[in-house]
């Protein structure tokens, strides 16, 4: 049953005793009520009902400054920690001087004196420039550079310069131009840009180790460059023109390895065929002379036989090759003919033909022996 319907007594509450018409309770007293038991609670005087005429009593303040202390010590604590990742690797600093560098895993350092500073040391950036240069010739290009680059040391890349990244720039700049400026321009726009990122390395590099940034180059990439775009028709035709010319001369070397090759096999085979003539020839001779020399040796034996025997190899020798057949009959001095080189031809002839004109050449050849009363006979076959 409430307090204040019919039955209960008027009995509100808040301790009153106020009959149900006096009005709502009394907001002051209920704060009052509220105090005096937090007074109470630590440890202080109740205030009394009423507050009278006297000064009120005061709770201690102690026991709250002591859980403010402690939450703000807590707070204070769990400030100091954090977690350096696997990639990265942190610079300590107490009272603005270094103090370490942390590796990864969780660590901890007073807040408010110390500063920590966290890098990435393994993830590779990239710089990208693009500007117009003067070459050695005094010709403008644009040249485009990449620079990639990561943290080799975090404590020289936190302390040592206020910007490594800015320091990185001006390094690239200035090694660029200063390489570009001592190159020609057909060097920067053809073949030369392999040997020229790898020089602008080395100075970039050298640049950032003398500022001590503690950043490492990787790698300098040298896009095309490009003639200024009012000469760009004109520069486009030149590099067409030594693309023309460096495939002409990959033709004609391709035609030289062909050609060269095939070239000394021949010569080659003319030497070998050269050599092998010349012993033949050194063989013929040492065997003509061996031959002479027991010719010579048989002459002086029996003179005669060798002169009769020299002649007869020499005239089988000089008619050995000619159609006609000479033959001596002893006794005569007319010659007879036998056409045998034409029975050779008639060959081809159909064979009747040829039978018949060599059985009237049978026929003819004993009378013609009877008419010629020779020493000799001579046939000549043609």
């Amino acid at each position: 049953m409430a307090w204040n319907e019919p039955g209960g007594n008027d009995k509100d509450p808040w301790g009153g005793g106020r009959g149900k018409n006096d009005g709502p309770p009394d907001l002051d007293e209920a704060f009052k009520k509220l105090q005096d038991k937090l007074n109470g609670l630590f440890g202080g005087r109740s205030g009394g009902k009423g507050g009278g005429s006297g000064s009120a009593p005061r709770g201690n303040p102690w026991p709250l400054f002591s859980i403010i202390a402690v939450v703000a010590v807590v707070i204070y604590l769990a400030a100091g920690f954090y977690t350096v990742d696997a990639k990265e690797r942190a610079v300590v600093l107490q009272f603005g001087a270094f103090k370490e560098i942390k590796e990864e895993g969780l660590s901890w350092n007073a807040p408010l004196v110390t500063q920590v500073f966290k890098v990435n040391v393994t993830e590779e950036s990239q710089y990208p420039s693009r500007a117009l240069m003067l070459t050695l010739d005094e010709s403008i290009v644009e040249l485009p550079i990449t620079v990639q680059y990561n943290v080799q040391d975090v404590r020289d890349y936190v302390l040592n310069v206020r910007d490594p990244e800015i320091s990185l720039r001006h390094a690239a700049d200035s090694a660029l131009r200063h390489v570009v400026g001592s190159t020609a321009l057909n060097q920067v726009l053809s073949e030369g840009r392999q040997k020229i990122a790898e020089e602008v390395k080395l100075r970039i590099q050298a640049y950032l180790d003398d500022y001590g940034t503690g950043i490492l180059v990787r790698d300098v990439n040298i896009q095309e460059g490009r003639p200024p775009e009012e000469v760009r028709a004109a520069f486009d035709d030149v590099i067409k023109a030594k693309e023309d010319e460096e495939r002409l001369k990959n033709q004609a070397q391709a035609y030289s390895n062909e050609v060269i090759p095939q070239a000394r096999g021949r010569a080659q085979r003319m030497l070998e065929e050269s050599e092998a003539y010349r012993a033949e020839v050194i063989a013929r001779a040492e065997g003509e002379s061996d031959r002479f020399e027991r010719l010579m040796a048989e002459y002086h034996l029996q003179p005669a036989v060798t002169r009769e025997r020299l002649y007869i190899e020499t005239m089988e020798r000089v008619m050995g090759n000619a159609s006609k057949v000479m033959v001596d009959v002893q006794g005569g001095n007319n010659m007879l003919y036998l056409p045998l080189d034409r029975l050779v031809q008639s060959e081809n002839r159909p064979a009747q033909q040829s039978y018949q004109q060599s059985q009237s050449v049978v026929r003819e050849a004993p009378r013609a022996l009877e008419q010629t009363p020779t020493t000799s006979i001579r046939r000549e076959i043609r």
